[in-house]
């Protein structure tokens, strides 16, 4: 007898994105010491967590070390006092309403997006747009769904382009599927969908007993008043949709890791035998087996995000980044490059110049101008000759990394 691997990792032909950008970066700065290297690759903010906050958090951590206030372990789903929060300022503005029953705590919408998968059968087709944030992708392959990679896809998985040719607005797909990952605004492309474009999803995934599960962790960046802040401002998506949502990059909590899920109780899947089974119950049953929750401080910090001075202080954050997002857009462009996002996103999609191909576009921004993007490539066939650059750094660095692009040779 032997121990037997999980011989679907060995279909993951290439290393994780962000740890080859990681790599080079290493290697770059092994033989340029000296060089100022601006990170514009990787998703992770730059502003601290706001005074609210941090009062919160700190007041919780005192409730901690006093006997009369000590909390042991909490509701594996996480508290009430987060979940009313959440169900009164992020949804009910919206019309939409929700039980506490339905918004589940957690410590990072990856890991929520990445494990969702494991309570729908293994025989379900998967449906990615392309290019697309390479969690969803990743652990399916990991857990059986498709078949090999050829040509920069792998077998039995549906691909959805979204490029400049359809405005990066996704096809419906063209064969049957029954789980389609959506994430709007968009990471990598920035890009967004009006409600009338995400309703065409919901009336697909209704016609066709599907299910959407859509990654809204950009959401407090949408400046446009046509893109919906939640899916379930569609009609009808409660019956069809889940939905993700994060602290990371909205209250800076990418170190401190809070975020929450959203599973209706009208939402329903199939067993083999057709019967309806509610999928509450079942992500219920998951989280209480595999999650031990989210620490009692950090989620008192998450609430203090939802009070008077947390909204404002979080406002003037994210504003600062969309101001990041303004300057790395206009700069660009008026370099005759061709660019998208950056307006209702802290993502920037921008094709490379002269047909130049994703990774010698980011070696020639590492080596020429010391600034470090992501490229396209590693999200799909339909990234590859763009780059990825992100608005959370800091404003001087910002305005100094596309003062430093400004003097490249396209």
């Amino acid at each position: 007898m032997v121990v037997k691997i999980n011989e679907n990792y060995l279909k993951l032909k290439s290393s994780y994105l962000f740890v080859e950008v990681a790599r080079r970066e290493a290697e770059f700065i092994k033989n340029n010491p000296e060089a100022d290297v601006i990170k514009m690759g990787i998703g992770d903010v730059t502003k601290p967590l706001v005074p609210a906050v941090v009062k919160a958090f700190n007041d919780a951590v005192g409730e901690m070390g006093n006997a009369e206030t000590f909390m042991g372990y909490g509701p594996e789903q996480g508290y009430d006092f987060l979940a009313e929060a959440i169900i009164k300022n992020d949804f009910e503005k919206y019309g939409i309403s929700l039980d506490t029953s339905e918004v589940f705590i957690s410590d990072g919408a990856k890991c929520d997006t990445g494990n969702i998968q494991e309570i729908f059968g293994i025989d379900n087709r998967i449906a990615v747009t392309d290019p697309v944030y390479t969690v969803y992708v990743d652990t399916n392959v990991m857990a059986g769904r498709t078949g090999e990679m050829e040509d920069g896809m792998y077998e039995g998985l549906t691909y959805l382009k979204c490029n400049a040719e359809n405005g990066f607005v996704p096809e419906l797909p063209d064969e049957p599927v029954d789980i389609i990952y959506l994430c709007y605004p968009n990471n990598p492309t920035g890009t967004t969908l009006t409600k009338d474009q995400l309703k065409v999803y919901v009336d697909y995934a209704k016609e066709n007993k599907a299910i959407i599960l859509f990654d809204a962790a950009y959401e407090a960046f949408i400046r446009e008043d046509n893109v919906p802040h939640s899916i379930y401002e569609i009609e009808g998506a409660k019956e069809v949709a889940i939905e993700f949502r994060s602290f990371s990059k909205t209250a800076g909590f990418t170190g401190t890791r809070c975020a929450y899920t959203v599973v209706p109780k009208e939402l329903v899947g199939y067993d083999s035998e057709g019967n309806e089974v509610q999928i509450n119950p079942l992500w219920n049953r998951r989280q209480t087996t595999k999650f031990n929750g989210v620490s009692y401080p950090v989620q008192k910090a998450a609430e203090a995000t939802y009070s008077e001075d947390g909204k404002k202080q979080i406002e003037e954050v994210v504003d600062y980044y969309m101001a990041n997002a303004k300057v790395i857009r206009e700069s660009l462009t008026d370099l005759g490059l061709e660019v998208y996002g950056g307006v209702s996103s802290p993502y920037i999609w921008v094709k490379a110049p002269n047909d130049m191909d994703s990774w010698a576009f980011f070696d020639l921004l590492l080596n020429e101008a010391n600034v470090i993007g992501t490229p396209g490539s590693g999200f799909g066939p339909s990234g590859e000759g763009y780059l990825r650059l992100t608005a959370f750094n800091t404003l001087e660095n910002t305005k100094e990394a596309m003062d430093r692009i400004s003097k490249l040779e396209f």
